[in-house]
């Protein structure tokens, strides 16, 4: 009798190794899925398109893109930012779609060159560019909408193809070209 009590513990001791690992291995799937549409999201892979002076939404945010002024070696005047190499300034009009407040953070946004390469947004540039800091890190509340000016310090002679805007970081995204 002893010896099949001890078989049943082991039978169902391995059979509980088995299930935990099983359970571990789908939570560790879902969270590298989870973190790899992130990525994604972050890179404007999954970024919906858009169109240059026409509203489109991300999340609880519509974007307008109104133009781009490339060329521009330092904003918000003598005691503003210099670039690196020369800002592009991005004008955008930002409306809260949403039932609630919600932060703009212009650390989310994107922009891309005609090589494919990549630009994060110079957030010290850009509050030079707002006189109000309008994209900076703004709170909109329901219905309202912000202008505002989003510099990248690309290298001289950089031209840029489209910006993604993201109501965060976490959203796909909204690809404007920048014709």
């Amino acid at each position: 009798m002893w010896p099949w009590i001890l078989v049943g513990i082991g039978v169902a001791l391995a059979l509980g190794c088995v299930g935990a690992f099983a359970l571990v291995g789908g939570a560790a799937k879902v969270a590298s899925d989870a973190a790899g549409e992130m990525d994604a999201n972050q890179k404007g892979e999954n970024a919906v398109a858009g169109q240059m002076g026409k509203p489109a939404r991300d999340g609880k945010f519509e974007f307008t893109v109104t133009g781009m002024k490339c060329g521009v070696e330092q904003v918000g005047g003598e005691f503003g930012s210099k670039a690196q190499g020369e800002f592009c300034v991005v004008s955008v009009t930002i409306k809260n779609v949403a039932d609630t407040a919600e932060a703009f953070a212009d650390s989310s946004q994107q922009a891309t060159d005609t090589d494919g390469k990549t630009y994060d947004v110079d957030s010290s540039a850009s509050l030079s560019a707002n006189a109000d800091g309008s994209t900076f890190y703004e709170n909109i509340n329901p219905g309202n909408k912000v202008n505002g000016k989003i510099a990248f310090d690309v290298p001289e002679g950089t031209k840029l193809a489209s910006i993604v805007l993201h109501e965060s970081m976490y959203t796909a995204g909204v690809r404007v070209p920048l014709k």
